[in-house]
């Protein structure tokens, strides 16, 4: 029987831009699966609508786990946990990209093979800029899918790979492939890490008593109490097993990276590090470089909570304007109106956010965000804080404008329903009717990312395509679709 469709709806959510996914594996401790549904709940940022755990005990196999919803609410039962044993595990957050909008459980990883050789479990997170055409080409040679995800394509080109071992099927397989991936597998005896020769993706790797943990961010290592160890370089694979640790492989040629830069902008958590810088000291210096682009005579600082809160206080810190929590965010809205009524759609961001306005009323306010996708609650904000009394409104934006969608990994609207692919900074402004609105610059983005003279626009040090157009693989699946590439003009 097909799996029901279940529809997540994100209504107060819908003008961000969504990671699709979290992964985390360890090996080497007993009840391995325990460690991987704590670091899943440090991830759970990354992806809010489903999860998943495989895992393997010598004596019982593999077992696993799917379910949608919160990793709270489904892998912190005993009873559940007790059937997910042994010394080796790796899970899954998830928010749909590429595949059907539907959530089915049978689009949630990981996915698992059986080979000649024994089982193997994959997690990734990315997207595959090439799965329809590789889809296509597995599908005339046979392979029967089961999903609708691209990532399910790597386990169907490892069936085909004649290569002997399951990580060299592996390496294989992903040497077809084109976009971003980092992936967490696991065999009956290892623990595998993969990152793509750009590195748009982060992984990181980490040691906890006598075993070694994968993770996509430092703040799920921190949870179980690991040792942050080193991050995955691009293009690396490592190996883990019991007996021999960690070995290391480059079955790609060298690229120079291109990490997603918006992971410093939103979406890692502000605790983790990357690149051995601290997430949030890189949002509040975006917020510095704000405040010296784009100054502006206010009364107050306030941030769009919770992810404009530390560029607010580098712009606070820098202008010498006083910082104050103008809006605060409802923590327990969780999934309550899953399903609302048009009435309470209607009543829109106010389910999430509500302004204080006692600390408004009368003041000129900068309200500082992390990035502006359709505008639709940067109106609804804006609407909010004028019914408050506040006598002006000033938009600060921590990001440059986002222009063109991502294929990388990234839930991103089509380009005509992103507000800056259509209007230029002031029709930007007059649409959303506030009193002024700046967005940092590119240059003052990757000043604030550590690098500081700014962007190489001959080979740029991220992967900025959201804010450039300038997309570092080739998006060939979309192109087929239609899609056309920044031209020289724009």
């Amino acid at each position: 029987m097909a799996d029901a469709p279940r529809f997540y709806a994100h209504p107060f959510d819908d003008d961000k831009l969504k990671e699709e996914c979290g992964i985390f594996g360890v090996i080497g401790v007993s009840d391995a699966s325990n460690f991987v549904a704590l670091g899943l709940h440090a991830l759970q940022h990354r992806g809010q609508e489903a999860g998943g755990i495989v895992c393997h005990h010598p004596e019982f196999g593999f077992n696993s786990i799917r379910s949608f919803g919160y990793v709270r609410d489904n892998f912190t039962s005993a009873d559940v946990m007790e059937t997910l044993p042994g010394p080796l595990a790796i899970g899954h957050v998830r928010y749909s990209t590429a595949g059907s909008k539907a959530a089915v459980i049978r689009d949630v990883q990981p996915f698992f093979g059986e080979f000649s050789m024994g089982g193997a479990a994959i997690a990734h997170n990315g997207n595959i800029t090439n799965a329809l055409a590789l889809r296509r080409e597995l599908i005339e040679r046979g392979s029967i899918f089961q999903s609708s995800s691209d990532s399910e394509c790597i386990i169907h080109l490892m069936a085909r790979s004649l290569q002997k071992g399951i990580p060299e099927r592996m390496e294989d397989a992903l040497r077809r492939v084109e976009g971003a991936f980092s992936v967490v597998a696991m065999t009956r005896t290892k623990l595998i890490g993969v990152r793509d020769p750009l590195g748009v993706r982060p992984l990181v790797l980490g040691k906890v008593g006598d075993g070694w943990v994968l993770s996509s961010e430092t703040c799920a290592l921190d949870i179980i109490g690991a040792e942050f160890v080193r991050e995955i370089e691009p293009g690396e694979m490592v190996v883990i097993s019991a007996d021999k640790g960690v070995e290391s492989r480059h079955p790609f040629r060298p690229q120079p990276s291109k990490f997603c830069i918006f992971e410093h902008v939103y979406f890692s958590r502000p605790d983790s590090i990357i690149g051995g810088q601290s997430v949030y000291e890189t949002r509040r210096r975006i917020g510095v470089e704000l405040a010296r682009e784009a100054p502006v005579e206010a009364d107050l600082v306030c941030p769009v909570p919770d992810s404009g809160t530390p560029a607010a206080i580098g712009f606070s810190q820098e202008s010498g304007i006083p910082y104050a929590m103008g809006i605060i965010r409802n923590q327990y809205m969780g999934r309550t109106f899953i399903e609302p009524t048009e009435q309470i759609r209607n009543m829109g961001v106010r389910l999430k956010l509500n302004v204080n306005r006692a600390l408004i009323k009368g003041k000129r306010v900068i309200l500082v965000d992390d990035s502006v996708v359709r505008g639709t609650t940067s109106r609804k904000i804006k609407e909010m804080i004028l019914d408050a009394g506040a006598a002006e409104v000033h938009f600060r934006i921590a990001s440059p404008p986002t222009a063109w969608p991502c294929f990388y990994g990234v839930d991103t609207p089509q380009r005509e329903k992103l507000l800056a692919a259509t209007m230029s900074e002031e029709e930007m402004r007059q649409h959303l009717n506030v009193d002024s609105l700046r967005f940092v610059s590119l240059d003052g983005l990757y000043r604030a990312a550590g690098e500081p003279d700014g962007r190489k626009n001959s080979c740029p040090q991220y992967c900025d395509a959201c804010f450039s157009g300038e997309y570092p693989v080739e998006p060939s699946d979309m192109i087929a679709k239609g899609f056309e590439l920044k031209t020289a003009a724009e």
